[in-house]
């Protein structure tokens, strides 16, 4: 009798073990594939307020890795203030720029506001968030679902039309 009861005893631990793997490995890895939970960092926007990309969450966001000195991303920037200004209920658009690679944060500042683009822009003095998500090429792009899934990356310049297409598969 005492054999079996063991026997119950060990096959509910194996169950409980086998259900608790089951549901632990739902959990979403963080990481820079497309399924994965983007990785989260802090930093500052041109106004000086500290900003994650987790409070973004909610909503679709297009997170975009740029410079100055980047013509593609100048090209790019103006489609993407046109989507923001339409689209701005539903997605959010967060350029970081590699404000270790120029001159000084100044000329970040004058060419936001000399272009008129109004979506968060986060300074990377450090190279902090872009050495994260192992950006080598400028423009580089992920797209990130309301709950701050990698839906896609995007390494190069991006159309509005592109955009309007990833948003949608968002």
């Amino acid at each position: 009798m005492m054999k079996k009861i063991l026997a119950i005893i060990f096959l509910l631990i194996l169950a409980g073990v086998a259900i608790w793997q089951t549901i632990a490995s739902k959990d979403v890895k963080v990481g820079l594939e497309k399924g994965d939970k983007a990785p989260d960092f802090e930093l500052l926007t041109l106004n000086g307020e500290t900003k994650k990309i987790s409070d973004f969450q909610g909503k679709k966001v297009i997170l975009n890795f740029w410079a100055t000195w980047c013509p593609p991303c100048k090209e790019e920037m103006p489609e993407m203030q046109k989507l923001y200004e339409d689209y701005s209920d539903e997605i959010e658009i967060v350029a970081v720029n590699f404000t270790a690679s120029e001159s000084n944060q100044e000329k970040v500042k004058q060419f936001i506001e000399n272009n008129g683009f109004t979506f968060p822009i986060l300074l990377d003095p450090k190279n902090k968030a872009n050495s994260g998500y192992e950006v080598l090429t400028y423009p580089t792009t992920y797209f990130l679902n309301e709950d701050g899934i990698i839906q896609d990356k995007v390494v190069g310049q991006m159309t509005k039309q592109y955009l309007m297409e990833q948003i949608d598969d968002m």
